[in-house]
């Protein structure tokens, strides 16, 4: 586990930490350095997780598109905790592990459908500062997915940025989740100016 966070440390306590430190560890095999880092705070951490969890009951979007565009807003940011456990919990889902670890590289690779490079693309450029979403891609989305499919995928990458961001500016790192279980180390991209370099450190 990583411990040079920029932000200390501190132990899940109480009757609710005791109950989080079980269930992460049951999951994870043992409890992430941003989950003791945030707890200096319990309730920005609660409502970070509170809104996570809820994130994964919509249901508007295909799980792989919402996937693939988590992954690649968090490649986008440079959050390898964010990438890490994406990759780890697409395993658990039985989602497209394939696709799913050439998503920081997903502009060179070829294995993605054009409507998945589409939900990538609009993903990234949600990213940047500012947005560089235009009509076209929001038009083009809207045929293929629909509204809600549309809304949903842009809430979902709206808190990738959230999250990945905070990760980032806190020190959050990679904690090697999906070596862990066996999966293949995630691709990175191949020339200059993709997506951020994945690294587990």
């Amino acid at each position: 586990m990583t411990s040079d966070t920029r932000v200390p440390r501190t132990d899940l306590t109480g009757v609710y930490g005791l109950l989080l430190k079980l269930g992460m560890r049951k999951m994870l095999g043992d409890v992430p350095a941003g989950a003791e880092v945030m707890w200096h705070h319990p309730a920005v951490f609660k409502d970070m997780m509170r809104v996570g969890g809820r994130t994964e009951k919509w249901d508007r979007l295909d799980r792989n598109l919402a996937s693939f565009a988590t992954m690649a807003a968090a490649s986008e940011i440079g959050c390898s905790f964010c990438l890490d456990f994406g990759y780890f919990m697409t395993h658990n889902k039985g989602l497209d592990e394939v696709k799913a670890r050439e998503v920081p590289r997903w502009r060179e690779s070829d294995v993605f459908t054009p409507l998945e490079r589409q939900v990538m693309e609009y993903a990234a450029a949600m990213c940047q500062t500012p947005p560089t979403v235009t009509d076209a891609m929001s038009a083009a989305l809207l045929e293929a997915l629909g509204a809600a499919a549309l809304v949903e995928l842009t809430a979902r990458v709206g808190f990738m940025n959230l999250s990945a961001r905070t990760n980032v500016a806190l020190g959050i790192r990679s904690e090697e989740y999906a070596a862990a279980c066996g999966l293949r180390p995630l691709a990175v991209p191949a020339t200059p100016g993709g997506s951020a370099t994945y690294s587990s450190r």
